[in-house]
């Protein structure tokens, strides 16, 4: 291990990067990796980005980075950070990324692979040409400037209002799908612009749409409080806030710039530009960070109620009558203002998570009535050659990682470097011999999206299953896949 990056082993599953690494560390690093997984760490700067973390005014605990974690924009993706309100903690944009409130969800069925598994790839097309995919992909719906407003205040529940949907998927949405800080009057007319018809897209990159089958179920009876089986046919949904979100970081990332030298914030890099959460800077951030994050939760919506138009259509049955419910929505790109118990006492946090899913406990009063004796579904999606999983929160989190843990698979190798490596012909003819039918709407986005460019999901997952901040409940692997 190369010296510039002393870790100390503290089991299987945690390394630690000690406060004397640099001085200005407020914190110890804290990264969960095995010794198969560390390598690929390694590879580039996420483990100084996990140091540089620990620079923020404010944080408590451990900057901390998951086993799915690789480098970012400032925070290493897969970095989660905590900054206490009330004694000069930060917000920094960093933290939460261009795609605020990237995310996903789970729908559930009535149907099994028998009762599909000669259809997969008329089902597949079927979803594809319904829904909106790649880069600048717009919508069918249309908004006016006054109801992207209202979208931007009510996030998953105006496409509810607007009948798509029902109370039972803002009751499994984290945050009921809206952070009730949003204010419409700090977006910027570019943002707005760029959101106004990317409303129910999917988008490109690493988003997408998939039908799968549960392969493997590990706790019967959480998985049954779910409505889970094996070789039940599911419905997982990946997307964020689209250009409207990349805009409102890049707004202000200029602001936050200004703001080091205002509040006289010392970090080692830039990128991590930050506010006082308790500043004119820091609440406004929030506030816009807020509606980007409700236009995510609406737009995964209303993609549930494209995807479930287009299985009553196939299927000549409601949606209802096919059992299309939704098991949870996850968001993992965010910043939110949680309490936690820290050194023994109850605290406001500013809790950044990017490239990381929140996880909270069996018994947490966020959690709707019939999960509070399970704790929180955690979705974590894989590769499209793979596997992806449904998780759940736990104690361990909540004590050690601020209820958080991993959000997928992480890259190992950059789009471009996918591009250039592998061969597009080979991985479809890989994924047909799995059984798996792949729509794209652009070609190179088959070699970026690769299995290949991505570590083995479930190694990530096995990592905080044994470290106890993530427990399994199901495994499911795709059939057909929608990628933009």
């Amino acid at each position: 291990m190369p010296a510039a990056q002393p870790l100390e082993k503290i089991d299987a599953q945690r390394y630690r990067i000690p406060k004397t690494y640099k001085p200005g560390m407020r914190v110890e690093g804290i990264i969960y990796a095995d010794e198969k997984l560390l390598p690929d760490m390694l590879r580039d700067k996420a483990i100084e980005q996990v140091a540089n973390v620990a620079f923020l005014p404010g944080i408590v605990g451990h900057s901390l980075a998951m086993p799915d974690m690789h480098w970012g924009y400032g925070f290493p993706i897969g970095g989660v950070a905590a900054t206490a309100v009330n004694e000069g903690g930060v917000v920094s944009p960093g933290g939460v990324g261009f795609d605020i409130n990237c995310g996903v969800r789970l729908l559930r069925t009535n149907l099994f692979y028998d009762d599909i598994k000669n259809h997969v790839e008329e089902l597949t097309n079927s979803l594809f040409r319904t829904i909106p995919t790649g880069v600048g992909s717009e919508g069918k719906v249309r908004l006016t400037a006054n109801d992207e407003r209202k979208l931007m205040v009510q996030g998953a529940g105006w496409a509810v209002k607007h009948g798509m949907g029902n109370e039972r998927d803002l009751e499994r949405t984290e945050a009921r799908g809206c952070l009730e800080d949003a204010d419409p009057q700090a977006i910027s007319a570019t943002a707005c612009a760029r959101g106004k018809n990317q409303a129910g897209t999917l988008g490109s990159g690493n988003h997408f749409l998939e039908i799968q089958r549960v392969e493997t179920i590990f706790d019967e009876t959480i998985a049954r409080t779910f409505g889970i089986e094996k070789d039940q046919i599911t419905v997982m949904i990946h997307t964020g806030s689209r250009g409207f979100g990349h805009q409102v970081c890049t707004d202000f990332l200029k602001t936050m710039q200004e703001c080091l030298h205002k509040y006289k914030i010392s970090v080692p890099d830039r990128q991590l530009a930050c506010a006082p959460v308790d500043s004119a800077e820091g609440r406004t951030y929030l506030r816009a960070m807020s509606c980007a994050a409700n236009y995510a939760w609406a737009n995964r919506q209303i993609l549930t109620h494209l995807s479930r138009e287009v299985f009553e259509k196939f299927f000549h049955s409601s949606w209802e009558k096919l059992g299309m419910q939704m098991v949870y929505d996850v968001a993992h790109n965010i910043a939110k203002l949680e309490r936690h118990t820290v050194n023994g006492q109850q605290q406001l946090l500013c809790v950044h998570r990017k490239g990381a899913t929140r996880a909270f406990a069996p018994g947490h009063d966020e959690l709707p009535q019939e999960y509070r004796a399970t704790g929180q579904p955690v979705i974590i999606p894989g590769d499209m050659g793979r596997h992806s999983y449904l998780l759940v929160g736990t104690d361990a989190a909540m004590r050690e990682t601020f209820g958080s843990t991993c959000h997928g698979a992480g890259r190992i190798q950059s789009r471009s470097q996918a591009i250039r490596s592998l061969d597009r012909k080979q991985i479809l003819s890989e994924l047909r011999e799995k059984g798996i039918v792949l729509r794209a709407a652009a070609k190179d986005i088959i070699t970026e999206e690769a299995p290949q460019a991505y570590k083995n999901v479930n190694d990530v997952v096995e990592v905080v299953h044994q470290a106890g901040i993530g427990k399994k409940v199901c495994r499911m692997r795709p059939l057909g896949v929608i990628k933009g």
